[in-house]
């Protein structure tokens, strides 16, 4: 599969853009900086990607790769599902237990490829990140760049640095997370929304028997809930989820953990052993935050993607996977334009309906969680956007490039 079969040939796509753009800056090296990253060097740019981080380590937790992500993913590079299905887990059965650990009822998960032609995967982000960087010379991307703002004219745009030389670019994108840097310029919206949902997360690898090779398991607790996901050779991954009105942080580490173990003193010995496994420092907490939906994301040279344009609650597992979208369909608007005004505001005209419809339904969907009336929410959410569950898990996951 060509990245864009209707596209004009690399050399043509450059030079149809060539008076407009010939090196792009990219703030983030998460799953969408790299992705587009992967993306617009398949069109000839130069593609130059800064990341505050030190060095790739280990961290984030794990994420599910539903079909609409893993048809954009396959589109950016033909094969990467392969292999990202080779270092993560394609999983055959979702299992609902309550909190001591005992099986409600089991699922298979091969529906995802019988009704959507792609698996259910799940995978460590961290894993998923260095496949992307993999596809990118190493060079392209920098390390220690954290990103202080920008200033932009006509002609190019100028990126600035704690501790590092400025730079310049003919485009700038904002990958970089619900805290972006480059929203905070582009559009001052002040800080992210509280959803009202507190997050714990991490990836381990250790003995245990909640969950067999090929499952997704989730734990229904009271107004607090927990997944279990295979992450791929032996490690698992653990997302504990808690209603609570105030959302602030642990001190240190150590109160991380034993917060977790307060909160899950009640539940059974297999889930209690599984936190009581992990490290401390590798328990990932923070709060379940989104934003209001924006009718724009761009402004001259400068545009948004992923968490940066639209950040949304977890619940839907659409976050990285809208964020896959955003990368094609981003480089796929500059293959068809003849400048930059026309290819931003085609993405922006491609993209901002869609993900106002998942921001929206995600937000409602984080509250399900822990609604004591389901059915008058699942009104709520097919009210707002006149689908229902069936039609919009349908819209969701059948979007292809």
């Amino acid at each position: 599969m060509n990245l864009y079969p209707s596209a004009p040939s690399t050399t043509q796509g450059a030079k149809l853009s060539k008076p407009d753009i010939e090196k792009v800056a990219i703030i983030g090296a998460g799953l969408g900086g790299l992705a587009v990253a992967v993306a617009l060097q398949k069109l000839g740019y130069d593609v130059q990607v800064y990341e505050k981080a030190q060095d790739f380590r280990p961290v984030g937790g794990g994420l599910a790769l539903l079909p609409n992500g893993l048809n954009f993913l396959d589109a950016i590079e033909p094969g990467i599902g392969e292999t990202i299905k080779n270092s993560g887990c394609e999983v055959s059965t979702t299992v609902l237990r309550n909190n001591q650990g005992e099986t409600i009822r089991t699922r298979p998960a091969s529906r995802f490829q019988d009704k959507y032609n792609q698996p259910l995967i799940t995978v460590w982000w961290w894993r998923l990140q260095q496949i992307l960087a993999s596809q990118l010379p190493p060079e392209n991307i920098h390390l220690n760049y954290r990103c202080l703002g920008f200033e932009q004219n006509e002609d190019c745009v100028s990126i600035y640095f704690d501790s590092q030389e400025p730079i310049t670019a003919d485009l700038l994108i904002g990958a970089d997370g619900i805290n972006s840097v480059i929203r905070e310029v582009l559009i001052g919206d002040g800080k992210p929304r509280y959803l009202g949902s507190m997050s714990w997360r991490t990836v381990i690898k250790c003995q245990q028997e909640l969950l067999k090779a090929g499952e997704l398991g989730f734990v229904k607790g009271d107004q607090e809930f927990m997944y279990l996901l295979n992450v791929g050779d032996g490690y698992i991954s653990w997302l504990y989820r808690r209603l609570s009105p105030n959302s602030t942080l642990s001190q240190n580490a150590a109160e991380v953990k034993s917060r977790v173990l307060e909160h899950i003193a009640d539940w059974g010995k297999p889930l209690r052993d599984l936190v009581e496994a992990t490290a401390a420092e590798q328990i990932l907490e923070g709060p379940v935050c989104d934003r209001v939906p924006l009718k724009s994301w761009s402004q001259g040279r400068v545009t948004l993607l992923g968490d940066a344009a639209h950040p949304m609650a977890p619940a839907l597992g659409q976050g990285a996977n809208s964020t896959f979208e955003d990368a094609y369909e981003l480089a796929w608007c500059f293959s068809q334009a003849s400048n930059i005004q026309e290819a931003l505001s085609n993405y922006e005209t491609r993209r901002i309906p869609r993900t106002t419809i998942i921001q929206n339904r995600s937000a409602l969907g984080e509250m399900r969680y822990y609604s004591q009336d389901q059915e008058a929410d699942s009104q709520k959410m097919e009210e707002q956007s006149q689908m229902s569950s069936e039609e919009y898990t349908d819209w969701a996951f059948n979007y292809q490039p």
